[in-house]
């Protein structure tokens, strides 16, 4: 559906673009917008390799077990099933923490195998359990201590200070999470 939508979007832009005599500026705008996307593209693969190696190191050296463990209390709380399991667990522990960091990025392949753990949990039904719902909200609304990604992007871009939105960042995912946790606890599905 979103495909005909941009599709419908850019047949709109090229009319347009036509018919006002903006077709050289529209050409212009395409050419410089490759060459930008190019250069996000590099900046965001460069943070995201440097972040997920910072989190490969952290499990290699023990410490996502030490934030495991640290975590664990409220994490069993929120996922009944994974409490069982220790590689589930740790999996979703690894993932949150690094959404705190604001590594969403980095976070991805982390929730994939956390998310496909939680399914085994589930014993492969078709129908998502509680615990992949609360696991999708949770990543959706991804509390960040320091959105790195967010901020790199803002220095990108020219912000003299990429980090002044802070306090936005942290009020805005705390709602989101409180109110996305507190629906999914209470339109539960078993």
């Amino acid at each position: 559906m979103l495909n005909y939508i941009f599709a419908g979007i850019i047949i709109i832009s090229l009319i347009c673009a036509v018919f006002t005599g903006n077709g050289p500026a529209l050409a212009q705008a395409v050419v410089d917008g490759a060459a930008e996307s190019v250069d996000l593209l590099l900046t965001m693969a460069g943070m995201l390799a440097l972040w997920s190696g910072i989190m490969e190191i952290a499990s290699r050296g023990g410490f996502t077990k030490v934030f495991s463990r640290m975590l664990a209390p409220i994490l069993k709380h929120l996922f009944k099933t994974a409490d069982k399991d220790s590689k589930t667990l740790n999996l979703i522990s690894m993932n949150v923490s690094a959404n705190l960091l604001g590594l969403g990025n980095a976070a991805t392949p982390l929730g994939l195998g956390a998310m496909k753990e939680l399914k085994r949990l589930n014993h492969d039904s078709e129908r998502a359990s509680d615990d992949m719902i609360i696991f999708v909200v949770m990543n959706t609304a991804s509390i960040q201590i320091m959105p790195t990604m967010v901020g790199t992007l803002r220095q990108t871009y020219g912000s003299t200070q990429p980090f002044s939105i802070l306090p936005c960042v942290w009020i805005s995912s705390a709602c989101a999470l409180a109110v996305g946790l507190t629906l999914a606890k209470i339109l539960k599905t078993k």
